[in-house]
């Protein structure tokens, strides 16, 4: 019997223990090659809070984690019997991912793991006042935004014309 990717349900914030104790079962060799693998999917997220760059980690599926195993009574009752596991998803009969769905998560997770997104604090049409650099104590509308450079246009009234300047989401507070 090949393996397969299998969705596991666990309680809220349960994922990561989960995670942790599967992967102790693989690496103490208990289950021989009946469980190949374990993924939590998850992605850096840059955000923007008081003016400073905070970094957390984001789950893409949270309560679930994904095992590649061979599907049998022992396998099935290590995994459920995990703390922290409320089951297969699937119930008593767990279905399989898909191929294709199991190439879309792999491929969406590499393609993360090489690049931050950032969480955008604001929005087009937002007042703000720009905090530091040679424009500080302007007040303008976010014209755009760029998450991938942690950076917005903001239309400033320079004599009496409006003028774009690009500012990082930092050195901006929204007017309320």
């Amino acid at each position: 019997m090949a393996a397969r990717w299998y969705v596991v349900h666990t309680y809220s914030g349960q994922e990561t223990k989960v995670f942790n104790y599967l992967n102790e079962v693989i690496a103490s060799g208990e289950m021989g090659e009946e469980i190949k693998n374990v993924l939590m999917p998850t992605q850096d997220v840059v955000q923007v809070k008081n003016g400073k760059k905070l970094k957390t980690t984001r789950k893409f599926f949270p309560s679930y984690v994904l095992v590649e195993m061979e599907l049998t009574k022992e396998t099935m009752h290590v995994v459920q019997a995990a703390a922290g596991v409320t089951g297969f998803v699937g119930g008593k009969k767990p279905q399989p991912l898909r191929e294709d769905e199991v190439r879309r998560i792999l491929g969406q997770t590499e393609k993360v793991s090489r690049q931050q997104v950032s969480e955008v604090p604001f929005e087009i049409g937002d007042a703000v006042k720009i905090k530091e650099g040679p424009f500080k104590d302007f007040d303008g509308v976010v014209d755009e935004i760029h998450p991938e450079k942690g950076k917005i246009k903001v239309m400033v009234s320079v004599f009496g014309r409006s003028t774009p300047v690009e500012v990082d989401f930092m050195h901006v507070t929204p007017i309320s």
